[in-house]
């Protein structure tokens, strides 16, 4: 084996041990694993290769600068600034989740405001959504330092939006919702009908980031992208316990999606996955640097006229 790849292949799979909280996930030993080893921020080993990583890091008041992040993303979702041009909001009500009247302080009411929101959280929390929880435009879900769980329950999705970036949250049990009324902004709500049950679900959206969550055990997908959803960027995630895990383009007979532009970079497809890592319908799609432990049916897919550029090496500056 080159020395090359030999070093290559060791720093991804130390990356692969890198904690993304000070808290660890309890309610699944697989993710616990994931995230019980946590790099001290130090002048002398902050680095790790990743640049995602690297470029925050190394900050020792990075909970200070947590803006810098929005600077930090890569690939075909690099535009992605979330709510880097706004205010912090700080989520304090995890139990009170009112799909049409938000109560301040819940995570729902942050998400729907029309400014622009870089959303923090002041202590760990499990989030058990009623319905689906519809992000507005220019939004930060920053989960960094916290344990921060969305769980059983309706999930996330970003749908006729721009500009969002999710980071360090731990999104599993999704099961569908829909058919009530559910606000997606401070100036609407309406009737949802059946969503699918998707741990995050991105519906003609563009300019989103998801970076270092940990998905598992969804109803449907991990993370789909569907309806001309186009600039994401998917990066650095674990992802375990699944059968269809990504899905990018509606359908084959959907060519809206042949403007899809999709990098998923530096994530790890952990245990018990079958199929879908992704899966590419139309559009364009570079599936490089992921760690892939094993698959029941295949890893990556294609059907329709996606273009997929799978090379090894990571190449974008």
């Amino acid at each position: 084996m080159p020395a090359f790849f030999s070093l290559f292949l060791l720093v991804m799979i130390l990356h692969a041990t890198i904690a993304f909280s000070r808290h660890p996930p309890v309610r699944i030993s697989e993710a616990t694993k994931w995230s019980s080893t946590r790099r001290q921020l130090g002048k002398n080993t902050c680095r790790t290769g990743n640049p995602i990583d690297d470029c925050w890091r190394c900050d020792p008041d990075w909970e200070t600068n947590r803006k810098v992040l929005a600077d930090c993303a890569f690939g075909f979702g690099r535009n992605a600034v979330g709510g880097r041009d706004g205010n912090l909001y700080v989520v304090t009500d995890s139990d009170n989740d009112d799909p049409v009247n938000p109560i301040p302080g819940t995570l729902r009411y942050g998400v729907i405001q029309e400014e622009p929101l870089w959303i923090i959280f002041d202590k760990d929390m499990v989030i058990n959504l009623k319905e689906e929880l519809f992000m507005n435009s220019h939004k930060t879900i920053d989960g960094r330092g916290q344990n921060i769980q969305i769980a059983d329950g309706p999930c996330v999705t970003i749908r006729n939006v721009s500009n969002i970036i999710i980071h360090n949250i731990y999104i599993h049990g999704c099961v569908p919702g829909g058919n009530v009324v559910v606000r997606d902004s401070t100036n609407h709500h309406g009737l949802r009908g059946k969503s699918d049950g998707d741990g995050i679900s991105i519906f003609a959206a563009r300019d989103v980031w998801i970076d270092h969550c940990t998905l598992a055990n969804c109803r449907d997908g991990l993370i789909d992208a569907v309806f001309g959803s186009t600039s994401i960027t998917i990066s650095n995630n674990y992802m375990f316990n699944h059968n269809e895990v990504m899905l990018m383009g509606h359908s084959d007979d959907f060519i809206d999606d042949k403007n899809m532009l999709v990098t998923i970079a530096f994530n790890f497809f952990g245990e018990n996955l079958v199929q879908r890592m992704p899966r590419c319908r139309h559009g364009y799609f570079h599936i490089v640097n992921n760690i892939y432990t094993g698959w029941e049916k295949y890893a990556i897919g294609g059907s329709a006229s996606p273009t997929i550029n799978s090379k090894g090496m990571f190449l974008w500056h």
